[in-house]
């Protein structure tokens, strides 16, 4: 576990990486979703909680749900990705810790605390949608993922009657870097963001 990646494998996950908003026409199989999860769900949560739940919106029908409750500017690229992934966080995501934490009763430190469910919900789920970013690059998937668009609407039409909220959605499928990909932005510099103490 100590060799670093090669630089090929590191331009793939970050510094060739790209948020992408134009799309080639080619298809994600259910056996890619599966393989990229397969590889997300390893990454750490607070107390094993792992509270993401993910819709990968990939028929006509489905789309045709989400496509009215996204923003104006991010419709035409979310129609014409593969798949739309509708990342959410369980907010009755302690009720499976006696499965996913069973060495200790994790469940009842949750029990009648609202606010800190709220905030494991929040904050876990929202890690395990940068973890699912990273496995579907390293599958050779690209993604561009979206805050634009109707949370409430969502929530309605796709996680009804459950405690389940949407987070954000990536799209995701094979970048078209010919359409629609703005220069990169600039990075903040590790003086400006870092300091050692």
């Amino acid at each position: 576990m100590s060799e670093s990646l090669s630089d090929i494998t590191l331009d793939r996950l970050f510094r060739k990486a790209r948020s992408f908003n134009a799309w080639l026409p080619k298809s994600v199989s259910e056996e890619q979703l599966r393989k990229l999860y397969a590889l997300a769900k390893f990454g750490p949560t607070s107390a094993n909680s792992s509270p993401m739940r993910v819709v990968f919106v990939t028929s006509q029908q489905a789309k045709e749900k989400l496509i009215p409750l996204m923003a104006e500017g991010n419709r035409a690229k979310t129609m014409a990705a593969p798949v739309n992934a509708i990342l959410a966080s369980d907010h009755a995501f302690y009720e499976k810790l006696p499965q996913l934490f069973p060495h200790a009763d994790a469940k009842s430190w949750f029990e009648g605390n609202q606010a800190l469910i709220d905030t494991t919900a929040f904050r876990n789920a929202s890690l395990q949608g940068a973890y699912l970013i990273l496995a579907a690059r390293s599958i050779g998937l690209d993604c561009g993922p979206m805050s634009g668009f109707d949370n409430a609407g969502v929530d309605a039409v796709f996680f009804a009657d459950t405690q389940i909220r949407s987070n954000f959605v990536v799209n995701i499928g094979y970048g078209d870097a010919k359409r629609d990909l703005f220069p990169r932005s600039p990075r903040l510099s590790f003086e400006e963001v870092c300091r050692i103490a």
